[in-house]
């Protein structure tokens, strides 16, 4: 169902690229990744505390008596993920862009133009950055990313390209026709199944 294959393909990435799995969970997408950039590579496999606290058992279950070659755990803060400048081949957030937008006790509000100023920054030019997230409702834009844990994919896009990066395209692999965008992600009548957008952008090479 996820089609990490079609997904990962649209990073253009290699053997010894940087990457940053920002809001990785318990590092799926990281160790897939690491598998790409071989040899030589690096993953940066980011999550903030609220979502180390989320996905604990899922981490130690991915790296207890294990060693996943590539994949650095890096445990950070939204206000200073401490990416440096120039660092990354690519960086990617599945799933996660919308909670950019939620907030609850144990989730601060991020601000999100500094938010994604730090990943700008940190792409090297010409680094393609890509989300997949839950669509929602057309004309629902962000507005029910706290009760539905979803969001439209032209307010991310907005977001995006106001950040600075340009848009060059996505897939529609993870679309499902069958969801109508009006239940929570977790309801388990959608979970696992929902409909999902995917985006590619590249920072401008000059």
């Amino acid at each position: 169902r996820d089609r990490p294959a079609a997904i990962i393909a649209l990073l253009e990435i290699g053997p010894g690229d940087r990457v940053a799995d920002i809001f990785g969970g318990a590092g799926y997408y990281s160790e897939l990744v690491a598998g790409v950039v071989a040899p030589g590579g690096e993953v940066l496999l980011h999550n903030n505390q609220a979502y180390l606290d989320y996905v604990a058992e899922g981490l130690k279950s991915r790296f207890a008596g294990r060693s996943v070659e590539g994949v650095v755990r890096h445990d950070r803060e939204p206000d200073n993920l401490d990416l440096g400048e120039d660092t990354l081949d690519a960086a990617f957030i599945i799933m996660s862009y919308h909670d950019l937008y939620y907030s609850e006790e144990g989730w601060p509000p991020i601000d999100r133009e500094a938010f994604m100023g730090q990943i700008v920054r940190a792409l090297k030019p010409g680094a393609r950055f890509l989300i997949v997230d839950h669509q929602a409702a057309a004309g629902a834009g962000s507005s029910v990313t706290q009760s539905l844990h979803r969001i439209e994919a032209s307010a991310a896009r907005r977001d995006i390209e106001a950040a600075g990066l340009i848009y060059v395209g996505g897939a529609d692999v993870l679309r499902n026709a069958a969801d109508d965008h009006s239940l929570n992600v977790f309801d388990p009548a959608i979970r696992g199944k929902t409909d999902r957008f995917v985006q590619v952008y590249e920072k401008p090479r000059t």
